[in-house]
């Protein structure tokens, strides 16, 4: 496929047919993917194929903590997890929330489970004095998981980069046999979609893109 028609039909797939995801394939898409960049090249990124129902169910139920809040917050019309604006949902209205299904079944219904890691102990996260939550680490780990999101698309199969599971990251560590130093930077469920989409919803650029500084004319 054409690179720009990759960037925009990769999209997030959820739900998945019978049909597997050959080892192979994911061989070829970790082959290419491999070459995202890092932090001084030290390449710290990892990741783990899971296929074993149990223990996909395993984080499946990961991620139900994370997608009650999630739900919960949606319902009240707040943007969810956000570290600038604080819950107003109450943690007894949290924990009546059934989680949407969206959130927590793909992890149990793919057919291939993707668990990106990263290796802490090489990344430098330049923020980490800011008095805010710290976001720079995800350079040297990101540009590989979404390289991996872009593969599948290329290959005709698709997944979503999910993080709801990663609430619970200590479980996740003892479910997958992580050593501390090493984080959980996304799960994706993967396979083939059951169908493709082809025009995905997105802002112009005139409405993210500004000249010079923040304030400043639109771009493009």
């Amino acid at each position: 496929m054409d690179l720009y028609d990759v960037m925009r039909t990769t999209f997030s797939a959820r739900q998945f047919t019978g049909a597997p995801l050959p080892d192979e394939v994911l061989a070829r898409v970790f082959d290419n993917a491999r070459f995202a960049p890092s932090g001084g090249n030290r390449q710290g990124n990892y990741v783990i194929v899971v296929r074993d129902q149990a223990t996909k169910d395993a984080i499946g139920d990961c991620a139900i903590p994370g997608a009650k809040r999630y739900t919960a917050q949606v319902q009240r019309g707040e943007n969810p997890w956000n570290t600038i604006i604080p819950p107003g949902a109450t943690a007894e209205e949290i924990a009546a929330t059934e989680p949407a299904a969206g959130l927590t079944q793909p992890v149990r219904l793919a057919p291939v489970v993707l668990v990106v890691c990263v290796d802490l102990r090489v990344v430098a996260s330049i923020d980490q004095d800011l008095p805010r939550v710290g976001i720079i680490s995800g350079a040297s780990i990101y540009p590989f998981t979404w390289n991996i999101l872009l593969g599948l698309r290329n290959e005709g199969f698709g997944g979503t980069l999910t993080t709801m599971p990663i609430e619970q990251e200590p479980r996740l560590q003892e479910i997958l046999g992580l050593p501390s130093y090493v984080a959980v930077a996304a799960v994706i469920p993967a396979g083939q979609p059951v169908r493709q989409l082809t025009k995905l919803r997105r802002k112009p650029v005139s409405d993210f893109a500004r000249k010079e500084r923040w304030d400043g004319e639109a771009f493009g």
